[in-house]
């Protein structure tokens, strides 16, 4: 199987554009305000209006407010919704759209008790934890935690850029590498060269297992 790539925080047309043009099966566009990759609707509309087809694109939000999730599904286009709070299971339920569920690997989490949730859920993100952040940070958390076999589709995070990518695939062969400061030049920028190079490394470990 084909280890799949998204691409998180875009802020910028040409860098999300240049990300379809690389390859990329998804991109996240962060609706947090306290995020220094947050985007306005307005902002994302534009985004999500230059993309060409077949290109996926994640809404996240953390704790967000019922009314403001309608408000930018009402006016983006979004494939697919990604939760990074504390959102329960049924709060994920309420739109009738694809989710993802992130996770933040702090001791003690129960992976498998998670799939069983939130069950509908397209997939599990993992991602490192932070006291003081919801994602982004680009530390990584031991992947050795990570179970065998889960019921959900594992969506890997953190701290992967293009070093590790490879290994990534190898190691943990999840569903999909999920990146965003990995492949910056500064905090909602994106970088061509990153990029490519972290696709390519992906490909590569595909290519290997194979």
């Amino acid at each position: 199987m084909r280890t799949r790539v998204k691409i998180c925080g875009f802020t910028r047309v040409e860098d999300a554009v240049c990300a379809a043009r690389l390859g990329v099966d998804a991109m996240g566009l962060v609706f947090y305000p306290p995020s220094p990759r947050n985007v306005g609707i307005d902002q994302a509309i534009e985004i999500v209006n230059a993309l060409p087809a077949f290109v996926s694109v994640v809404a996240l939000f953390v704790d967000a407010r019922e009314a403001r999730i309608r408000e930018v599904l009402e006016r983006v286009s979004i494939d697919c919704l990604q939760f990074h709070g504390d959102e329960p299971a049924e709060a994920c339920r309420l739109y009738g759209k694809r989710y993802m569920k992130a996770v933040r690997m702090q001791e003690g989490i129960d992976i498998s008790g998670l799939a069983r949730q939130y069950h509908d859920a397209a997939g599990l993100l993992l991602d490192a934890y932070h006291p003081g952040a919801k994602g982004g940070t680009g530390s990584r958390f031991d992947w050795n935690r990570i179970p065998e076999q889960c019921a959900l589709p594992i969506v890997l995070a953190g701290g992967l850029d293009e070093s590790n990518a490879r290994q990534a695939v190898q190691t943990v062969r999840p569903y999909a590498l999920d990146v965003s400061s990995g492949v910056e030049a500064e905090k909602g920028v994106k970088d061509a060269l990153k990029m490519a190079a972290f696709i390519r490394e992906v490909n590569e470990g595909d290519r290997i297992i194979i």
